[in-house]
């Protein structure tokens, strides 16, 4: 592993962390001391799975790809989920068109961010040239992943709306984020195969 794979999964186990006690305080869940052990656990426990990836991508590269492709995808969707509760929790508002308006600027701050670690880390592909037409490929690809990450989180959250009792301002956080979930397998693929394909 090179010290930027070391590096980036640290950060990301930590923003884990932090973003996991944020939800767990969202939803008025007190877990005391035990955020001490989030913030140490979670790096250490992402720092091990990418080593685990890059052991298996030894002998299948997709492996190791695919957990640097998470890990981006995993800083990026948690860069949209916090503006995201930035822009409800400024506003005051978890639904209706509007929220759909705010899930799409955050989608696509964080889907912008994405670009050069995915290009240059979770696929390596270093060639400098051609890139305006590959970033033409990027956004298009992205485009179709903005408007299915869109249309699914203004499904869940406006046309289903709160289920099981689930407060509105969460319900609109979970809704976001199995947006992103069923988004992120599209992605892979179609950067793998389509945008930065060797």
């Amino acid at each position: 592993m090179k010290k930027i794979d070391i590096v980036l999964a640290i950060i990301t186990g930590e923003i884990v962390a932090w973003s996991f006690y944020g939800i767990l305080k969202t939803a008025k869940i007190d877990i005391g001391l035990l955020a001490l052990i989030l913030f140490i656990l979670f790096p250490l426990i992402t720092l091990f799975c990418l080593w685990i990836a890059f052991l298996i991508g030894r002998k299948f590269l997709f492996v190791f790809q695919v957990a640097k492709f998470v890990l981006v995808g995993v800083l990026a969707t948690i860069v949209d989920l916090g503006a995201f509760s930035g822009l409800i929790l400024i506003s005051g508002i978890a639904a209706g068109f509007y929220a759909s308006v705010f899930k799409g600027i955050t989608f696509i701050a964080a889907t912008g961010s994405k670009y050069f670690l995915d290009k240059f880390w979770a696929f390596e592909k270093m060639e400098k040239t051609g890139m305006g037409k590959e970033f033409s490929q990027f956004f298009i690809v992205t485009l179709i992943g903005f408007a299915a990450n869109v249309g699914l989180f203004s499904f869940i959250n406006n046309n289903i709306g709160p289920q099981f009792g689930i407060e509105t301002k969460l319900w609109a956080n979970l809704a976001a984020l199995s947006a992103a979930v069923l988004t992120a397998a599209w992605n892979f693929f179609a950067y793998k195969f389509i945008v930065f394909k060797k």
